[in-house]
């Protein structure tokens, strides 16, 4: 993460965690099972997608047979709904608090952070525990590829984080961001190898596929987790710097038009 980004953190870290708690807080206020939702839903999304894929088109991912698909798309679905969601919420976060930038002066971004990191932490913990389950019912997931998937993760993070601070800056000031992004990114989920490995898009569309960059980390998480258990490879410092920059770029962004923001408040 940029330096500059960590300091900021760093230095209002109380503040920073406080924001994660209230985060938390508010997702489940009033929820019976609280958190368990966090898990629930994943599970049922999944176990649709199972029975419509699996079961009703006969999708397969590689040699892996019918039960066995289920392990291949839990291993994307986590890490894409922690995506999915923090990039959605993060990139509200400023409108929805804006009682708070009127009133009190405090670094903006730390509302982004806190909702990016929030949504992370709840999924990703859920994703832990989807894998150990797996594991108890003999699904073909490998415990060497962790560190991969760690760092796939943390890519996803940073890059959910960076664009989260471009958007939620810009959400601020033109108000169809929101709008528009959650068509797009209905969009980039079938365009992500999720519910299918990248080797079954017809060649004439893999270039189109492989182009989306999350298609790589989908893939070598996919890879990593079930196909060929690896530890961490170039490749995957390649990826964590470049959404380590596309979070510096979107920090640029937010510091650029942060001045602006209690004129759109």
């Amino acid at each position: 993460m940029p330096a500059n980004v960590v300091a900021r953190l760093y230095a209002h870290r109380a503040l920073f965690l406080n924001f994660v708690g209230r985060e938390l807080r508010n997702r489940y206020v009033g929820s019976v099972s609280g958190a368990l939702w966090a898990v629930l839903h994943p599970i049922a999304q999944l176990a649709i997608f199972a029975f419509v894929f699996a079961a009703i088109f006969r999708s397969r991912a590689g040699n892996l047979n019918e039960s066995q698909y289920i392990a291949f798309y839990a291993c994307g679905l986590w890490p894409w709904i922690a995506f999915r969601e923090g990039l959605a919420r993060g990139t509200a976060s400023l409108q929805n608090a804006a009682h708070l930038i009127k009133k009190i002066a405090f670094p903006n971004e730390l509302l982004v952070g806190a909702a990016v990191t929030a949504t992370f932490v709840v999924h990703l913990g859920g994703f832990a525990l989807a894998l150990v389950v797996l594991k108890l019912f003999n699904q073909p997931i490998d415990f060497i590829g962790v560190p991969v998937a760690i760092l796939s993760c943390a890519s996803l993070y940073l890059a959910a984080l960076g664009l989260s601070l471009a958007l939620s800056a810009i959400q601020l000031i033109i108000r169809d961001v929101e709008q528009v992004l959650g068509p797009v990114l209905d969009l980039l989920f079938f365009l992500t190898p999720i519910l299918y490995p990248l080797a079954a898009v017809p060649k004439s569309l893999q270039p189109v596929v492989s182009a989306n960059p999350l298609t790589y980390l989908l893939e070598r998480l996919h890879e990593a987790l079930l196909f060929k258990p690896s530890l961490p490879d170039f490749g995957d410092l390649i990826a964590i710097l470049c959404a380590a920059l596309l979070l510096l770029t979107g920090y640029a962004v937010f510091k650029r038009l942060s001045p602006h923001f209690e004129d759109f408040v």
